[in-house]
Order: C-alpha cells, then sequence, then structure tokens
C-alpha cells in the first residue's frame, strides 16, 4: 500500500486481517503528530457539525499503540 501523504500508517499489516485494498479499520499518524482513524461509521449519537465517530476493532488499536512502542 502507498502511504498517503502526511499520514503514516500504524496497522493493518501485523495483527488481524491483512487489508492490502484500503477498505478495513486503521490508525495512521499525521506529520503534526495526531491520528487518522479509518473505520466503519458509528451513529449512536450526533456529533457537532464536521466532527464523525468512527468504530475499530480493538486489535487495531493496539496494533497502532505497539507500532508507537507504548
Amino acid at each position: 500500500m502507498a502511504e498517503k501523504p502526511g499520514l503514516t500508517r500504524l496497522t493493518g499489516r501485523l495483527y488481524g486481517p491483512e487489508c492490502d485494498d484500503d477498505d478495513c479499520p486503521n490508525v495512521y499518524r499525521t506529520e503534526r503528530g495526531t491520528f487518522v482513524v479509518q473505520g466503519d461509521a458509528f451513529d449512536g449519537f450526533k456529533t457537532p457539525e464536521g466532527e464523525w465517530l468512527v468504530e475499530i476493532p480493538e486489535h487495531v488499536l493496539r496494533e497502532a499503540v505497539r507500532a508507537l512502542g507504548w
């Protein structure tokens, strides 16, 4: 998978299913040190305009934490 400009992919490589077509939950780190989460939309409550909630499996977040050495 090619990296997105300004993003480093932290998940989808070590644990859980392999996702070669970018259509599975993933966590990315931006150049600013923030995180971008890719996953299924969560509609448990209405967020403020311009904000979204995404739901990711626990193993994806654990993998991101391991990738950072935390």
